[in-house]
């Protein structure tokens, strides 16, 4: 939940709403865009 927090600054009380599939959707998401924009690698 902290690299969701980190990259699109949503509090408990938002990610309190998403199930535990939704949520690692989203911190998939976050961590892809942080990659993007910091220049990591990507995953193979």
């Amino acid at each position: 939940m902290g690299d969701i927090a980190l990259v699109y600054h949503w509090g408990p009380s938002e990610m309190d709403r998403l199930g535990l599939p939704e949520l690692m959707d989203w911190r998939n998401r976050a961590i892809k865009q942080w990659n993007q924009v910091h220049g990591a690698k990507a995953e193979t």
